[in-house]
């Protein structure tokens, strides 16, 4: 082959563009579809969490009714078969604590904090709310409660990502978790069950 052919052919070739577009989606397809399963991973765990938000609202007001203490176990799998129909491999964790009335929920037990340093301690006066003999960050008591008590629910759910995405993102694990939170008041069915004197203690160092 002379030098002007080689130059002739050379020349064909670098204005020759046919499988320019496979090259470029090559290059480009990686970034997609990490981006596509993040944004399908994003969906899942969004709609994931409507429906255990969802499950545990009527949960909730299902254990308001007199006769529920019950019932815990029957109304906690209603939460189960709804949330294992989007995420069968999900695991869940339950917990009820009742308070006197809404004012209290996730506070804690009252106390005379002499000194101000806002710890319940060195001998000071507290009111046992709940009744276990000790001052408690949080006053409510586990479970359902009584009659008019405000009762927090809450259920987390630790369940297997759809999607591996988290292969590509450093400090994410296989497995992604959710809590939903709901506090509802017992319905009227009886008498609540206040201490007109609650007990007091003394707080320890």
């Amino acid at each position: 082959m002379t030098r002007r052919a080689i130059i002739a052919q050379l020349s064909r070739l670098k204005s020759d563009d046919t499988g320019a577009t496979i090259v470029e989606f090559a290059l480009v397809s990686p970034v997609l579809m990490l981006l596509l399963m993040g944004l399908f991973d994003l969906a899942y765990n969004m709609y994931t969490n409507e429906m255990l938000n969802g499950a545990v609202q009527q949960a909730a007001r299902n254990a308001t009714v007199e006769g529920a203490a019950g019932r815990q176990q029957e109304i906690d799998a209603g939460v189960t078969r709804a949330i294992r129909a989007v995420a069968p491999g999900a695991t869940m964790t339950f917990n009820r604590r009742f308070y006197a009335g809404f004012s209290d929920v996730n506070r804690p037990e009252d106390w005379d904090d002499i000194d101000g340093n806002g710890t319940c301690d060195n001998g000071e006066l507290f009111e046992d709310a709940n009744g276990n003999g000790i001052w408690d960050a949080n006053a409510g008591a586990d479970g359902i409660g009584g009659a008019r008590d405000a009762v927090l629910y809450s259920v987390t759910i630790d369940y297997p990502r759809m999607f591996p995405v988290y292969s590509f993102l450093p400090g994410q694990s296989n497995t992604f978790s959710l809590t939903a939170n709901t506090v509802l008041r017992n319905q009227p069915f009886g008498a609540q069950q206040v201490s007109q004197n609650p007990t007091t203690g003394n707080c320890t160092a």
